[in-house]
């Protein structure tokens, strides 16, 4: 049966972090997904925000879909309690995975997983690999050494505005969800300085 229901993914901390804010703020956007009609695909752990909004997805009536490699089983204690858990074999699956379900990609706050997972959908929307939107929910402003050095990265001619504009970034759900849903995709070719060595 084709897929029909529209699904975010996701990508968190298996930690909850210092600031209890982290957790309210992952526990509302769970919330305002559900009450817009998306399911929710993550990284398959029960523990830290990663177990926080899936459990409030699930509490909320939502639909979890989680993806996570055998050999994190123990260490994201993964989740039992899904509509869904597929268990691959290595990072590079959950990620293709995690892509091929989703509609559109959100990173909450989070460690080097979280930045890496964001970085490459990211990319992958630079090089026109996918078109979907990719939003950054900069709770209590914990990414903002992130976004300036993104707009470091474009001043030194590193990045395009146009690709710097791939991110969508908000500081509440609402605003998160109102740019996913108003997101027009970019096409713009490679940057590449062809007059320079």
């Amino acid at each position: 049966m084709a897929r029909t229901r529209k699904s975010i993914c996701v990508f968190t901390g298996s930690s909850s972090g210092a600031d209890p804010r982290y957790r309210t703020a992952t526990t509302a956007f769970a919330k305002e997904m559900v009450a817009r009609g998306y399911g929710l695909v993550f990284g398959g752990g029960k523990v830290g925000l990663m177990g926080a909004i899936a459990d409030a997805v699930l509490t909320e009536g939502g639909h979890v879909v989680g993806v996570i490699p055998r050999s994190l089983m123990g260490k994201e204690v993964a989740h039992q309690g899904l509509h869904e858990l597929e268990i691959v074999t290595s990072m590079h699956e959950r990620k293709q995975r995690m892509a091929e379900l989703a509609d559109a990609f959100v990173a909450l706050p989070g460690g080097m997983g979280t930045l890496e997972e964001l970085a490459e959908v990211v990319t992958w929307a630079q090089l026109g690999i996918h078109r979907k939107p990719c939003g950054l929910l900069n709770v209590n402003r914990y990414y903002d050494a992130l976004l300036t050095y993104l707009d470091h990265a474009v001043g030194e001619r590193f990045l395009s505005p146009e690709h710097r504009g791939i991110i969508q970034v908000a500081n509440s759900p609402e605003a998160m969800l109102d740019l996913l849903e108003s997101y027009e995709p970019i096409h713009v070719g490679k940057w590449m300085d062809r007059d320079q060595t």
